[in-house]
């Protein structure tokens, strides 16, 4: 009777395939498709961008994905035990640990974001509509009517802009003056954590039937506003210039970097989600397959959402009598003002804007839970006699620890922080020197060969040699060419036309480092903790 009383729970697993499918769907499927894809194709050549984005995803995005996928369900463990095949790397399960943290932190502030415009949304009038509202300035031209958007100078701002930056944000000139707490973001922010709670409190089985909706609701939201869209007069000329290339882009270096680095955040590789997810299959699963499906899933939602928000851009070009670049942004930018400027003039302009974020909602939901779900799996995995029993104590703890530090986002001055973790924390050179370490150890040191075998006696029969090609030379090589190019390229760090100060730079680099550092402290520290420490190293694999 004791010994039952202390017995580890058995590990779960997905109750069918669609249960994985769909919650691979929902990470991969998250608000880099549909904020930052469109722009970064229309700011790169239009339709040119999709040549480099198209080769990266085939060689570095997809491949990644496969092997995260394939890794986690060979293991059948989080990110932090994968690694006992190769014991000497797991401290890229602990740097994976440490980025699924700071991202759990920050990019749940976008749902607090979109759960405050989508209580404000029902509203006969729009708030961010009209000047007469008293945060409101003598620069405000309301956005009602678009044809004063076209005079929108330095000495003037739409209505929008100054709901975003001086209600729902009451920004700061500076990362130094913070201010207080806005509490209705942090409001916001712990209903977005208790969202995120319920999702995932009760395990994968439970997860597995909460994605049903979560991942399929926000197809149809983004259907209706694609209908809507498409039907507005100039919406054409804006999916035209999304898609148009203009092929002199190719020649720039930067379009082929943001393809990189588009491809790699959006797919949320890294961070241990993608493991976690693959972890829960059965061991015959095709997850070779699945990464195909999964592929073209997240590839037509990018188009998808590329069309939805530049026809809409494209109607309020026009009917603003000026350009595409005059009315597009990037980021919350996108979200929460580009398009909010737009929905002011459609007829019943709160029921746009309530389909609008409550699909920014689900989306940013789905990836959310996901990352975290992949958090506390390494966690329970690596020490399941002590988290596995108490899961959703451990659960309830991670969300709100996580929490109080995400209320540094929310202040008056929070913008800032906000920025420092997007930039630094998980992506750049963060998530590039995780990535290129993940690749080789598996190829290089573990051996291709034998993770080949191992997806042999998974799936039945051995992938193309295309995968070995990518693993082993083209994936990290594209890793260090995009890192390097980043470096040389190295500039200030600023948000818009703000300069941040030097320490400010500082700590972004302390967050990247956080991760980073991880992997060559444990590789050093390992030796000294035991004589063996891979059994099955091959370290001049690529040599032979």
């Amino acid at each position: 009777m004791v010994h039952e009383k202390h017995q580890v729970p058995k590990r779960e697993q997905w109750s069918s395939k669609m249960d994985f499918i769909l919650s691979c769907v929902g990470y991969a499927i998250g608000l880099g498709n549909v904020w930052r894809f469109p722009y970064l194709c229309y700011k790169n050549g239009g339709g040119a961008f999709l040549v480099p984005y198209t080769l990266t995803l085939i060689f570095g995005g997809i491949p990644m994905f496969f092997l995260e996928v394939a890794l986690g369900q060979s293991q059948n463990v989080g990110v932090l035990g994968v690694w006992k095949i190769c014991p000497i790397f797991k401290g890229i399960g602990y740097a994976a640990v440490i980025m699924a943290f700071w991202l759990n932190v920050y990019y749940i502030v976008v749902l607090a974001w979109a759960i405050y415009y989508f209580w404000h949304s029902f509203s006969f009038e729009l708030p961010w509509a009209t000047c007469n509202n008293y945060w409101n300035t003598d620069k405000c031209i309301s956005s009602y009517n678009l044809t004063h958007l076209a005079n929108i100078g330095n000495d003037s701002v739409s209505s929008a802009q100054e709901f975003w930056e001086l209600k729902a944000l009451k920004k700061t000139s500076r990362i130094e003056d913070q201010g207080s707490i806005r509490i209705e973001l942090a409001a916001a922010l712990f209903v977005a954590w208790v969202l995120c709670y319920f999702c995932i409190w009760k395990g994968v089985k439970w997860t597995g039937k909460v994605v049903y909706f979560t991942s399929l609701f926000p197809y149809l939201l983004l259907a209706i506003l694609l209908v809507k869209g498409l039907t507005l007069d100039g919406a054409w000329d804006g999916i035209k210039y999304l898609f148009i290339p203009r092929l002199d882009k190719l020649t720039n270096s930067e379009v082929w970097i943001d393809a990189a680095t588009q491809i790699f955040f959006s797919y949320g590789l890294g961070v241990g989600a993608i493991v976690a997810l693959g972890s829960y299959n059965k061991r015959d699963n095709n997850c070779y397959r699945d990464t195909l499906i999964l592929t073209a899933f997240n590839e037509g939602t990018c188009l998808l959402s590329g069309f939805v928000i530049f026809s809409v851009l494209g109607f309020m070009a026009k009917q603003s009598h000026t350009t595409i670049d005059a009315v597009a942004d990037s980021g919350p930018g996108l979200a929460f003002v580009a398009y909010p400027n737009a929905i002011n003039q459609l007829p019943f302009s709160s029921f746009w804007s309530v389909l609008f974020f409550l699909m920014l909602i689900f989306i940013g939901l789905d990836s959310q839970f996901c990352t975290v779900e992949g958090f506390v799996t390494a966690c329970m995995d690596e020490w399941p006699q002590h988290f596995r029993k108490r899961k959703e104590i451990f659960i309830a703890v991670v969300c709100f620890i996580s929490y109080l530090i995400g209320l540094s986002n929310v202040t008056q001055g929070g913008i800032y922080i906000f920025n420092m973790f997007n930039t630094y924390a998980c992506s750049g050179w963060a998530l590039l020197t995780l990535m290129f370490f993940e690749c080789i150890s598996v190829s290089w040191f573990y051996g291709v060969d034998n993770f080949y075998n191992d997806i042999n006696s998974m799936i039945g029969y051995y992938p193309s040699k295309f995968w070995k090609i990518c693993w082993v030379y083209l994936t990290p090589f594209l890793c260090v060419s995009v890192a390097l190019y980043t470096l040389v390229k190295y500039e200030r760090f600023t948000l818009k036309d703000y300069v941040y100060p030097w320490w400010g730079e500082v700590i972004g680099w302390l967050m990247a480092l956080s991760s980073m550092l991880v992997i060559p402290l444990y590789a050093i520290y390992k030796p000294f903790r035991a004589k063996k420490t891979c059994k099955q190293v091959q370290y001049f694999y690529f040599f032979k």
